[in-house]
């Protein structure tokens, strides 16, 4: 490995646009955010170091034995995260980045290319949720935070473009048009910069000067040429050289272990495309790869699951992929099935609750119509029982291992059907039971609404509820009748005043409705939503019995008996089931 002459920025960039440049699949994908990219480009003004990079120099007859990825170009949050797969022609050297990636992708994007992400506190289907932005630098002043000196933001055009009084945006692309200092005088009288007041006008001279040196002119990228072509020592060299500064997560350690050793498919493009899918299915999760590759482990009967470099070795990858095929329909069905539990991201309070699952359905088979089927329809009530157990007492906080372990062990000998009892009485008595005592169940009560856990207390009381159908978790007094002017108007005395605010969100005052009765309950009096949808004894009584409604008057000032006698309908209720 020898170091070479540096490079300036502006030749690294060519060089990446022709695709002269590319990424070994053991690379990790972009996850720099436009603050790190600002940062970057500020150290770049000021004549920092930006570190030293690690060049790959894979020659062309070994280059059709890996896989090469492009840098992305256009990032966007939402639509292009991951890097294309490259081309390699036949008889062409390769240089690869084996160190380096964020940084030259980040100058990349801000040279060349685009910035897209979502904007808060807009929805994620909106479009217009998602700008398309280009890094600009502000030419007339220097930045207000206290850790940089020149203001450089992601802007849209149309932002840049607005009419500012004490602000000049220059586009940082541009600075590559520019091919001389003449040309940046040319620029400055312009765009009317020369006339400005001197303070400024010297500002802006010396900003586009020095943004002109550091990317066009300055030698800033220090590399390291590693010649070596076998693959297991360049993964060691990229192991070593990625131990600093923004480490590696062990998912991205991992998977580029796994895309280096796999031997028929691509590692990582499997498990990325998994990981996505998978965060598609009913109203959304947010799996991620750590999960897919401790699924992995746990799946193929690993002795040691630990979360460890060591436990992806050679032998260890090929037989995950071997048996990728099933981990990954049976990890599919296993979200599915929480998904038809009412889950999603907001409410699955652990993701390795999945893997269990997943295991079953793997040891019985993968049985693709285990969902839908009246042949499993008990099974699959087992399962919930389980899932929403596991859940509320948390049995997988601390350290999983010591419950996916055992768990495996009793679903790998009883998986005829579902061990829930096997389960149960094994984890009983230990730190990870499964059963609640009285003081549990109150605790859980306490639960309100907006809180994770809140759905899997609900999940309990409505067993057989069918969540292909739209369910909402609903006030059965609607919040807005809590408030201080209409508790005052009908006629709720000041001494409960009190419990009526702390009770408003509470378990006694939540119940799961199906979307269009709950859109027609809206702000309804209760009493009134009640008498006029069901019209018949029969069907209130059914109504009543489903949702652990009390046979109290369903006035809305009669709130407070309603409330403790539900709750405590509700207790009985969990008692018997956990």
């Amino acid at each position: 490995m020898a170091f070479q002459t540096p490079l300036t920025i502006k030749k690294v960039i060519e060089n990446i646009h022709k695709k002269k440049y590319l990424l070994p699949a053991i690379q990790r994908e972009f996850v720099w955010g436009t603050e790190q990219i600002e940062k970057l480009f500020d150290s770049l003004m000021q004549g920092y170091p930006v570190g030293s990079f690690l060049f790959w120099d894979v020659k062309k007859e070994k280059s059709k034995d890996f896989q090469f990825y492009e840098f992305i170009r256009n990032y966007h949050e939402k639509n292009n995260r991951h890097n294309p797969l490259a081309s390699v022609d036949e008889g062409e050297d390769i240089i690869a980045i084996l160190d380096g990636q964020q940084r030259l992708t980040s100058m990349y994007i801000a040279l060349k290319g685009t910035y897209t992400y979502k904007l808060p506190r807009m929805r994620r289907e909106n479009p217009l949720a998602y700008p398309e932005q280009q890094l600009y630098v502000d030419l007339l002043g220097p930045s207000e935070d206290f850790d940089t000196i020149y203001d450089f933001r992601f802007l849209t055009n149309e932002e840049a473009d607005a009419d500012y009084k004490d602000a000049h945006w220059f586009k940082v692309a541009d600075i590559l048009n520019i091919n001389n200092p003449f040309e940046i005088h040319q620029y400055l009288i312009k765009s009317g910069l020369s006339v400005i007041e001197q303070e400024k006008a010297l500002f802006a001279s010396e900003t586009l000067h020095k943004l002109y040196q550091a990317i066009n002119e300055t030698p800033n990228i220090n590399y390291f040429l590693e010649e070596e072509q076998k693959l297991d020592k360049v993964l060691n060299i990229f192991i070593r050289v990625n131990s600093g500064g923004t480490k590696l997560s062990y998912s991205d350690l991992l998977l580029s272990i796994a895309t280096a050793q796999w031997r028929n498919k691509d590692a990582r493009q499997e498990i990325t495309r998994f990981v996505d899918e998978i965060n598609q299915i009913g109203s959304g999760f947010n799996f991620n790869k750590d999960f897919v590759l401790k699924a992995c482990l746990v799946l193929c009967d690993f002795k040691d699951i630990a979360f460890k470099v060591d436990n992806f070795n050679t032998e260890t990858m090929q037989k995950i992929e071997y048996n990728w095929d099933n981990i990954r329909e049976s990890i599919r069905l296993a979200v599915n099935l929480v998904s038809s539990y009412g889950y999603n991201q907001d409410t699955l309070t652990s993701k390795n609750a999945i893997i269990p699952i997943a295991y079953y359905l793997l040891k019985r088979d993968i049985p693709h119509n285990y969902i839908q089927s009246k042949k499993y329809q008990d099974d699959r009530k087992l399962v919930k029982k389980w899932l929403v157990l596991g859940l509320l007492k948390q049995v997988f906080s601390g350290q999983p291992d010591n419950v996916l372990r055992p768990l495996r062990k009793i679903i790998n000998t009883n998986h005829t059907d579902f061990p829930l009892q096997m389960i149960i009485d094994e984890f009983k008595g230990g730190t990870k039971s499964f059963s609640f005592n009285d003081d549990e169940i109150n605790n859980l009560l306490t639960y309100e609404y907006g809180q994770k856990h809140t759905f899997s207390i609900l999940a309990l009381l409505y067993p057989n509820l069918d969540f292909r159908n739209k369910f909402h978790l609903d006030h059965i007094f609607a919040k807005s009748l809590f408030t201080k002017r209409n508790l005052s108007k009908t006629g709720v005395s000041q001494d409960n005043l009190e419990f009526y605010f702390e009770h408003v969100n509470s378990i006694a005052n939540l119940q799961l409705l199906e979307g269009i009765p709950n859109i027609e309950k809206s702000d309804k009096d209760f009493e009134e939503w009640f008498n006029e949808t069901f019209k018949d004894d029969s069907a209130k009584s059914d109504y009543l019995a489903k949702h652990y409604i009390p046979n109290v008057s369903l006035k809305f000032t009669n709130f407070k008996e309603f409330a403790e006698k539900r709750r405590e309908l509700i207790y009985q209720k969990v008692k018997s089931i956990v």
